[in-house]
């Protein structure tokens, strides 16, 4: 699934960034990279999506989050 499929509340583990080279390493460089444990916090109607990498509350655009490939973490 893609980060734009995750639900508000729930946590997730990186598993593919399938990005643009250049905003592919700006996220890397924000933490967000394969294996990381990500929270979802928000997804607004516009497509914007919020959330906790690392400690850290970052919020991306509706394509990017689309090519962010996630699986939630087991419970």
């Amino acid at each position: 699934m893609t980060l734009k499929d995750g639900q508000i509340g729930h946590s997730y583990i990186v598993k593919e960034l399938k990005l643009d080279p250049q905003v592919g390493r700006r996220l890397e460089a924000l933490g967000l990279i394969g294996g990381t444990r990500i929270q979802m916090m928000n997804q607004n109607a516009d497509g914007a999506v919020v959330f906790k990498v690392r400690g850290t509350r970052l919020a991306i655009g509706n394509k990017i989050a689309e090519a962010i490939y996630i699986e939630e973490v087991a419970k």
